[in-house]
């Protein structure tokens, strides 16, 4: 029996990822030169199709990282000197505040109770803030932050740099990239691959402010910082030896996804959550974590269990399907579970049944 993940991260790999890395290997992806004509064209073809697939436009660079939370480190670094703000709602939320603390950049927070969404109304952010961060999704909590409200806060603060983590939502979101400064993630979610490569996405606004934090002497980071990185991307190549199969596999899975649809695999996000939602809401045993509909999570679906979640995870490993624990204090109370184009219509259906 083949098991099917639906866990939070890493989750289901895209069905076509198997036949992606055999044909990695009848071309020798594995042992080609990061300085080669081989790789320029990877990366190339790669940014082409991430471009392509969520609409990132071309004033803005994409850079190669090792994970999501060294985006968080990198941004930090780069785009503040000393303020950064965070709304703050979940563990990985907390993680980007809490990298900021680390690197002594000041940060003010506005906190809300776990599971809970953000109250916009009579929020002030303080002047001297350079930098705010957002996670829009949060895989922790199943909490979604509508993008409006990020970018109405973006209307009202046009002079601060607005970073958004979208983890656990690409590429089911549909961000719009005038009204934000960069944003991240990495590709063992929603692009269902194996995990070790994280993606930044800036704009012109984050290099010039890293350049003025260089030329101010101030820490921007060694060799990897998006000065160095965007030399190097200009060139179609990496400051260090990259992950060359990830960045090849992520091309591969964006093509496929093209071919798919995206406007596709975003209604079947929405038609599998409200399968998902709709059954836990009313199942004697299970409710939703997120209260207020607004705020539901479409990719990640947080479940609250009346028995101990360990029996519920474990009867359904028996039948081949893996859900992921709640998040580390609600490990024994609740379930998550993922919702990305890896995951089809049948998988939920399945998985219902089973439960």
């Amino acid at each position: 029996m083949k098991n099917i993940y639906f866990t939070p991260g890493p989750s289901a790999l895209y069905p076509t990822v198997h036949g992606h890395i055999q044909e990695a290997l009848e071309k020798d992806i594995f042992s080609i030169s990061h300085r080669s004509e081989a790789f320029k064209q990877i990366y190339r073809n790669t940014v082409v199709s991430l471009r392509s697939l969520l609409n990132i436009p071309n004033d803005f660079f994409i850079f190669f990282l090792a994970s999501a939370t060294e985006a968080m480190e990198r941004i930090i670094e780069n785009c503040a000197a000393d303020s950064s703000f965070h709304f703050v709602n979940g563990a990985f939320s907390k993680r980007f505040y809490t990298i900021a603390n680390e690197l002594k950049k000041n940060p003010q927070k506005v906190e809300v109770e776990f599971g809970n969404g953000f109250n916009f109304s009579n929020l002030t952010i303080p002047d001297k803030t350079e930098l705010i961060g957002f996670t829009q999704n949060e895989t922790s909590s199943g909490i979604s932050t509508p993008l409006e409200n990020i970018y109405e806060i973006k209307r009202h603060y046009p002079e601060k740099l607005v970073a958004v983590d979208i983890v656990s939502s690409i590429p089911f979101v549909d961000v719009d990239y005038s009204k934000i400064d960069c944003t991240f993630f990495s590709v063992q979610k929603g692009f269902g691959l194996p995990a070790g490569l994280g993606v930044l996405v800036v704009n012109r606004r984050c290099l010039d402010k890293s350049l003025a934090l260089k030329k101010k002497n101030l820490n921007i980071g060694s060799y990897h910082n998006f000065l160095s990185i965007k030399e190097q991307g200009d060139k179609f190549q990496t400051v260090e030896t990259p992950n060359v199969l990830a960045i090849y596999l992520l091309g591969k899975i964006c093509e496929d996804l093209i071919e798919f649809g995206i406007e596709k695999v975003r209604k079947e996000t929405q038609l599998k959550a409200g399968m998902l939602y709709k059954f836990f809401e009313q199942h004697k045993d299970f409710e939703p974590f997120v209260k207020e509909k607004t705020f539901r999570s479409q990719t990640v679906i947080v479940v609250n269990t009346t028995v101990d979640s360990e029996i519920v995870i474990n009867k359904l490993r028996q039948n081949g399907f893996i859900v992921g624990t709640g998040y580390k204090e609600y490990k024994n109370g609740q379930i998550r579970v993922a919702n990305f184009p890896s995951h089809r219509i049948d998988d939920v259906d399945k998985l219902l049944d089973c439960l």
